[in-house]
């Protein structure tokens, strides 16, 4: 694993050092002078002038590079810029950079971040953030549920799935579950696949539904068979529970649910022709909604 910062270490800061030592050096500053501007040794300054640091092609040959040292250079030898205002430009810049050739470099060096947006990986409300953990959230759900040893019985015929999503969803494609959904075999409850988004369509769209009609800080569901021991199992632990018609459009049918009881975290329906009754659980996370079968257990 390799983290951007490392990139910046390792490639930028030497680079934009030796570019920026020997800009002073240019503009008549000794290297005692250049050591005090730049806050190291005079050997390492020494170092960056004889080109004996490895710097990166690149990164020097960057025109938003090139102007900020010479920018900076000329600021510090005229004593028009101080050490902290050149640290903060220094800074910008990179943060700047980490949007187009930092994250460049980085892909190069950890390859596996090629299929994500990684312009602001560092960023605190980036998707490529909220995604991950989310994803480490439906892992964290599926341990609850292997570790749990009667949910194969709660399985139906169609199978489980856990799922959760991200913050602002639009669509099922915003929604993480386990491809191909959770079986029971020879009574263990059975994980294929690594959980993914936009894997889950039936349940995801009973948590986009409830969600749509006003359960907005509800982000995770899983649906076990239907039992009228199981709902009166769940309601003597406080769950709300709420049928819907099993028949009707599905997303009408859960907001005319809710609108009946807006605080269930229950939702089931009792089956129709070619439909299997179904029970939904729904909270605020996969390792919640998973906690909840070991509270009936």
């Amino acid at each position: 694993m390799r983290f951007v910062e490392e990139v910046i270490v390792e490639s930028f800061l030497p680079t934009y050092r030796s570019m920026l030592a020997e800009a002073l050096r240019e503009r008549g500053l000794t290297q005692s002078e250049v050591a005090e501007a730049l806050g190291i040794s005079q050997s390492a300054v020494s170092k960056y002038v004889h080109g004996q640091v490895a710097t990166d092609d690149r990164i020097a040959g960057d025109d938003r590079v090139g102007e900020l040292v010479e920018r900076t250079a000329e600021g510090l030898a005229e004593g028009e810029t101080s050490r902290v205002g050149a640290l903060v430009e220094a800074e910008v810049l990179i943060r700047e950079l980490e949007g187009d050739l930092l994250a460049t470099l980085h892909e190069e060096a950890m390859p596996e971040l090629r299929e994500h947006d990684v312009a602001w990986i560092h960023d605190p409300d980036s998707r490529l953030r909220e995604t991950e953990r989310v994803l480490a959230s439906v892992r964290r759900g599926l341990r609850v549920v292997e570790r749990t040893g009667g949910f194969a019985g709660l399985i139906p015929n169609v199978g489980s799935n856990l799922v959760e999503c991200i913050p602002d969803p639009t669509g099922v494609d915003d929604v993480a579950g386990v491809p191909g959904r959770i079986f029971d075999v020879k009574g263990r409850a059975t994980i294929p696949a690594e959980p993914e988004f936009g894997v889950s369509e039936h349940v995801a769209r009973v948590l986009l539904a409830a969600r749509d009609a006003g359960c907005g800080d509800l982000r995770a569901a899983l649906n076990l068979r239907y039992d009228r021991e199981l709902i009166d199992a769940l309601e003597a632990v406080d769950h709300r529970t709420i049928e819907f018609d099993a028949e009707a459009a599905l997303e009408p049918a859960i907001a005319d649910a809710l609108a009946v009881e807006p605080d269930a975290t229950v939702l089931y329906q009792t089956g129709a022709h070619g439909i299997e009754p179904i029970v939904y659980l729904l909270g605020s996370d996969a390792p919640t909604v998973a906690g909840v079968v070991r509270e009936i257990e």
